[in-house]
């Protein structure tokens, strides 16, 4: 059986519509070289915390700091239980494999005494 030729397209003849070069200029928005989670912690209505608290002390000095500066900050939307807890898991989720064993150990041991601070049940 004899194969038939094809005909030409309209989008095949090395023209391309004004839709075709529009949607291809704005396939993907340029990266400014900020994370995310840079962004979130500076413009959320998340408490303000003392600077790299994270980072250095023990699990009381974190479970004390945030304590202290969410009775100070005007920034949080939810309970100051709530609001540190979350600063904490955020903390935790964001650093993921890069946080060591002991660091990691100290977090998730600051937030029993983060509940103990607030009376909560652990």
């Amino acid at each position: 059986m004899p194969t038939r030729p094809k005909k030409a397209s309209p989008r095949r003849s090395g023209k391309s519509s004004t839709r075709q070069r529009h949607t291809l200029a704005q396939s993907k928005p340029k990266r400014t070289g900020k994370r995310w989670s840079h962004h979130v912690t500076e413009t959320s209505d998340a408490m303000d915390i003392e600077h790299d608290i994270f980072k250095t002390g023990t699990a009381q000095e974190i479970a004390d700091s945030l304590k202290r500066s969410l009775t100070r900050s005007k920034r949080r939307k939810g309970t100051p239980f709530q609001s540190a807890m979350s600063m904490l898991n955020f903390y935790i989720n964001r650093a993921g494999r890069n946080l060591s064993k002991d660091r990691r150990n100290t977090l998730e041991r600051a937030k029993g005494r983060l509940r103990e601070a607030f009376g909560h049940k652990p």
